[in-house]
Parts: structure tokens; C-alpha cells; sequence
């Protein structure tokens, strides 16, 4: 008797923690669908790798996922890939984060190297392939050793090692850039530099007259644009609580987007998953 209630108080003493930790800004809420995911590469799978654009260019400006010239930018940096539908998932995977490495070609460094999903490569040996990434010029170009990205280049077409690993963007924070289609009744925004999973299950927004569980959800509309047709004027400031879909963690940035929000504007929060 004495054990269940030491368990008993001791499961009440975490579920007040985890609400009040909820309540706060930096909200970081773990459910239990997954561990988080590892940031060292430890779960290596085969995949086929080709490469797209300029030698050493991002493969494209923003792609599929949205993200605009930021690609070529940092953190991005043009270590970016596009990925076949087996991992892009309509989208939902804009934004996870994979070490790549070679070894079959001479030119092969066998050194792994992270990548960000921002396109999607929809046919030919993406769709073929159990997996494929098609990498940017430059991402193709670093798993060379130094001197012969060139030539790991002009083969053209790998097998590759991949896995999943957690998204690090030197603790910046999320940023929100509102779309320009965006109104007082319509609101789409595109989520930026989410560490950790990097992924996200769900979007929902919250109007600052709402009350605390007053939770607007918004569909994806693609990639990584994420919208909200309010059908009435939408009374800012606005907060936006993501989770992400690998691990299942929520996180909240709380009035985010400020009264007097513009379109095509970019709003930075004080929050990350890591």
C-alpha cells in the first residue's frame, strides 16, 4: 500500500511539472511515441544518391518544402537534399536531417555528412529506388575526399549510407515566415530551423483573446507551408504550438506573430526543440 502511494504521488508530483512546463513559454512537452532522435549517426541503411543543379549550388531555390533562398543560406548552407517519395511523405519530412556518407568509388571519403530535406525528387530512380537522395552539388561534392569532389561528382549515380540523426542549428531559434497570400481571415506560415526531429506532425494556432486550450489546427498546404482559413478576422498576437512527428513533441511559441503582423514578413520566436 505504501509502494502505491509513493507511485501515485510521485506520477502526480510529474504531471503537475509537465503542465506548468506547458503553461510556460519554452513549452516542451514529451509524449511517448519515440525516443528522441540520436545526433550522432548510429542506424545506417543503403540508398541510392544522384545530384541536381550547379557543382556547388543547393540544388534549387527552396523546392517543395518552401523554404526559399534560404537553402542556399545559413544553417542550410546548400547541404540540402530533395528525397524520394518513400522518405519525403508528402511533405511531412521537410526538414529532417540525415548524415549521408560513400565508399563504393574511389573518390569516396566514407566520412559522414549532414543534410537537410527541402525538396522533393518525385520520379526515375527516386520513385524506383526503396530510397534515394537527390543531393545539391554541394552535398554530393562533401562525402568526396578533399580535392576529388569533382570527380565523385562525375559518377553521377551511388549507393550511399544513410540515417537519421537530430537537426542542430547552433541553438537558433524557430523562425515563422508569414506567406504573402496571408489576410486578416487567412493566415500561412512556413516553419524554419526546427532542431531535434526537424519534422512536424501538426500546427495549430491560438488568437490572443482565446482561451488557454483554444487551439485553432492548420492543414499543411505543402512542404512546409502551413495554413488556416479562419473564415473571420484572425485578432492578433498569435501563438503557434508545434509537434513534431518522429518523436511527438510539442512545443509552443507564444505570441510569435505580433498585432500588426505583415505578409512576407519573418518572425523569430524564443523557443527550439533542443
Amino acid at each position: 500500500m505504501a509502494a502505491f502511494t509513493q507511485f501515485s504521488f510521485s506520477s502526480f508530483f510529474l504531471s503537475c511539472l509537465l503542465a506548468f512546463l506547458c503553461y510556460s513559454e519554452l513549452c516542451l512537452c514529451f509524449s511517448t511515441k519515440r525516443l528522441s532522435l540520436p545526433t550522432t549517426a548510429t542506424d545506417w541503411s543503403s540508398a541510392g544518391a544522384t545530384w541536381y543543379g550547379s557543382p556547388d549550388g543547393a540544388g534549387s531555390d527552396g523546392g517543395a518544402c518552401g523554404y526559399g533562398n534560404l537553402v542556399s543560406q545559413s544553417p542550410f548552407s546548400s547541404m540540402v537534399t530533395a528525397i524520394g517519395p518513400s522518405l519525403y511523405k508528402a511533405g511531412k519530412e521537410c526538414g529532417a536531417c540525415y548524415m549521408v556518407k560513400c565508399s563504393a568509388h574511389p573518390s569516396c571519403s566514407s566520412k559522414p555528412v549532414r543534410v537537410v530535406i527541402t525538396d522533393s525528387c518525385p520520379g526515375g530512380l527516386c520513385a524506383s529506388d526503396s530510397a534515394h537522395f537527390d543531393l545539391s552539388g554541394k552535398a554530393f561534392g562533401a562525402m568526396a575526399i578533399p580535392g576529388q569532389e569533382q570527380k565523385l561528382r562525375d559518377a553521377g549515380v551511388l549507393q550511399i549510407s544513410y540515417a537519421r540523426v537530430a537537426c542542430d542549428y547552433s541553438r537558433q531559434t524557430i523562425l515563422f515566415h508569414v506567406d504573402t497570400g496571408s489576410n486578416p481571415n487567412y493566415f500561412a506560415v512556413v516553419v524554419e530551423f526546427e532542431e531535434g526531429d526537424g519534422d512536424l506532425a501538426s500546427v495549430e494556432l491560438k488568437e490572443t483573446s482565446a482561451r488557454d486550450d483554444e487551439w485553432q489546427s492548420m492543414q499543411q498546404s505543402w512542404g512546409a507551408v502551413w495554413k488556416l482559413n479562419a473564415g473571420s478576422e484572425l485578432h492578433a498576437p498569435l501563438s503557434i504550438r508545434l509537434t513534431s512527428q518522429y518523436s511527438g513533441r510539442t512545443l509552443v511559441a507564444r505570441n510569435v506573430i505580433p498585432d500588426g503582423w505583415k505578409p512576407g514578413a519573418t518572425y523569430r520566436s524564443l523557443v527550439n526543440y533542443l
